[in-house]
Order: structure tokens, then sequence, then C-alpha cells
């Protein structure tokens, strides 16, 4: 039996998980189904596009089906939908609740700090989750389906690195919601450490002698190390798990030592 603290958070914040997973369904979907149309203009919106401006991107070609996932699914947008759902999840844990005056009902379960932290955490990680994982479920049926011609295995990969990406995020978000108490504080935290990591991975790309920034960003574990061609990277993947696992174990320790007025 799961405990109540985490059946009342997925209570409390089901209509936002279902919209969120609706959300990045359709998203993964339209844009995959979209692989064949858009073969036949590839070749000159490819070359329409700067090289620049592809470099920035970490986008090596987008006439192959990897080149063209890569581009459309794992490049920007579908991480940055997955993060800021990741941190609009995390933030109802600890700083909405502190916000909004409710945490004093919320303590007054029969609960230490800790416990309280980590099944709040453990609620919301798993939705965060289960929402990041749908592009793996809806890649892995239509890949086959509409002829991409690209490794499974590869797909299921880069997924794994989305998944393991959200993770990392999420940590960070729990981090700042616990030490903080503010939602405010946990979205612009979380927000500029994302855009700040994602440029270090792309001018550290772009850069000469400037490689090394890419080893600082989160966004090169994920993708950085091209899964959609070249498959798996458990280090990569181990590192992003940590870093996620660190911050939130940080965050639960901080809420526990931090005067919350009650």
């Amino acid at each position: 039996m799961l405990p109540a603290l985490v059946r009342k958070t997925w209570r409390d914040d089901r209509r936002a998980m279902l919209g969120w997973a609706v959300g990045v369904t359709v998203f993964t979907a339209v844009y995959t189904g979209f692989y064949r149309s858009f073969q036949g203009a590839a070749e000159l919106k490819q070359q329409a596009l700067p090289k620049g401006m592809l470099d920035f991107l970490g986008i090596a070609d987008m006439l192959s089906p990897a080149g063209y996932l890569q581009a459309t699914v794992f490049s920007l947008i579908g991480p940055l939908l997955l993060l800021m759902c990741a941190v609009t999840l995390t933030a109802r844990t600890i700083a909405r609740p502190e916000e909004d005056g409710g945490m004093e009902l919320l303590l007054a379960n029969p609960l230490s700090r800790r416990s309280f932290a980590r099944q709040r955490l453990a609620a919301a990680g798993v939705a965060v989750l289960a929402v990041a994982a749908i592009p793996w479920a809806v890649l892995m049926a239509l890949v086959p389906a509409i002829g991409m011609h690209i490794s499974l295995s590869n797909v299921a990969a880069a997924c794994a690195g989305l998944v393991a990406l959200v993770w990392c995020f999420t940590g960070v978000a729990f981090l700042v919601g616990a030490a903080t108490g503010n939602r405010g504080t946990v979205l612009a935290v979380t927000g500029v450490a994302a855009v700040a990591t994602y440029m270090l991975n792309a001018l550290g790309g772009m850069l000469g002698g400037w490689h090394w920034l890419r080893w600082l960003s989160p966004f090169h574990y994920f993708i950085g190390t091209d899964p959609l061609h070249t498959g798996w990277h458990p280090i990569q993947l181990l590192a992003l798990a940590v870093v996620g696992t660190g911050t939130a174990a940080a965050g639960i320790i901080m809420f526990d030592r931090r005067d919350v007025g009650v």
C-alpha cells in the first residue's frame, strides 16, 4: 500500500499530471508522424538553416531518421517541455503549500519532516518520470509503424537520457524549493540553470578550445554522446542520476533543518 501522503499528492496534482501527459504524448506523436511529409522538403529546409544554427542546436543533419528525431524531439523543444513539467510539478511539493499556507495541515500528519519530504518527493518524482517516459512509449510504437530506419535500442538510449536529464533537474528544483519555500524562486533558479547549462553545451561544441565547457552541462551527458547514432552510454546516464539524487537528498536535509514557521 502506498503511503497516504503520496496518494494525496497524486490526487491533488492529477489534473496537472494528466495535462502534461497528454501534451507530451501529442507533441511526440505529431512531430514523429510528420517524418514522411518532412522528407520531401527536408534538404531544402536544412540548407535554409545556417550551419552555425545547426551546430548550436547539436543537429548534424535533418535528413536521416536519427537526425530528424534529434532535431524535433530531443534537441530543444522536447527537453524544454519535459523540464517545464518537472519544475512545475516539483514546485508543488514544498514551495506551493508553504506559500499558500497549507504546510501546517500537511505537517500535522504523524510523520517526521524527513519522511514528509521523502514522500512528497517520491510522489512528484514518480509523476515526473512517468511523463518523461512517454516519448519512449510513443516512439517505440511509431518508429517501426512509419518506417523510420533507426535502431530501437538507440531510440531507447536517447529516451533514457531524456529521463535522466529530467530527474537531474527535478532534484535541483526540489532542493531550491526545500531551501526557500518559494515557488517563484524554484521556477527562476531552475529555469536559469537549465538555460545556462544548455548554452554551455551549445557554445562548448561550437568554440574551439572551449570544448571542456560541455562537461559542465547536464545536456552534454544527455545528448552530447549522440545516443541516436551511438547507442547506450551508462556512465553519462549514471552521472545525471547521481546529480538528481544528490540534490534531492540535500533538499530533504535542508527542509528538515529549516524553520518553516510552524
